[in-house]
């Protein structure tokens, strides 16, 4: 295209979009227009999106309707979970312990456990009800995993009544042993000292580099062997 024909092409785009009013469309008609144009999906509808908006915050936001007691989460954990976590949830091979370990964070291969390490209970039941039990995930009634999260909290000494009903109401009262451990992400103010205005951007490297610690293997995962079957 000649040099005079773009500027007359583009005289009479401008001429026309600005004679065009300037009209507001909502981002579900958007999205209807696209669908119908190419037809493909559509819009989520509200028990769609609910069933993947399950996420449980440590504020409470998040929990579902249940309820359920220490003594029901035992019959249910000792025939959902105790081939992988144990009797006691002290682990099967390489699955993970989820009971005990309180007082070993400061030691050398300390044990973090649900009871040791974790700051909130909602963690677990927010875990549990997506991804267990493992080959079987979202298998679990709300209630079914309430009961679950009184069991384990109480293998962890945090309730200590087999008849402790925990829900939606009294879930937030919980208080982990770890929890003050934990605080917000500050380095914007307490490491800033370390920052530079200047920083090296050629021949960084030190002269001498000394390995002063190495990463121990976890091995968390189990092969197709190690693991259980699941039918």
């Amino acid at each position: 295209m000649s040099r005079l024909a773009k500027l007359l092409f583009a005289g009479v785009l401008g001429g026309s979009l600005a004679a065009t009013p300037i009209v507001e469309v909502s981002a579900q008609q958007v999205a209807a227009k696209s669908s119908a144009k190419l037809g493909l999906g559509r819009l989520a509808l509200p028990e769609e999106v609910s069933a993947w908006d399950t996420d449980v915050r440590p504020d409470g936001k998040g929990l579902p309707v249940g309820k359920g007691t220490v003594k029901q989460g035992d019959v249910i954990f000792q025939e959902k979970c105790a081939s992988c976590h144990g009797e006691f949830g002290q682990g099967v091979g390489r699955y993970p312990v989820i009971a005990g370990g309180i007082g070993t964070l400061k030691a050398d291969r300390p044990d973090k456990t649900v009871g040791s390490f974790w700051p909130d209970a909602s963690t677990f039941f927010d875990y549990v009800k997506r991804a267990m039990p493992f080959g079987n995930a979202q298998s679990l009634t709300n209630d079914e995993v309430y009961a679950l999260t009184a069991y384990v909290l109480s293998m962890n000494d945090i309730v200590k009544d087999e008849n402790f009903e925990l829900n939606e109401k009294n879930f937030t009262s919980i208080k982990m042993p770890n929890a003050a451990a934990f605080y917000p992400d500050d380095r914007e103010t307490a490491e800033k000292h370390f920052w530079k205005k200047d920083p090296c951007m050629k021949d960084c490297r030190a002269a001498t580099t000394k390995v002063i610690g190495r990463a121990v293997s976890v091995d968390v995962t189990p092969d197709s062997k190690a693991g259980p079957k699941v039918d």
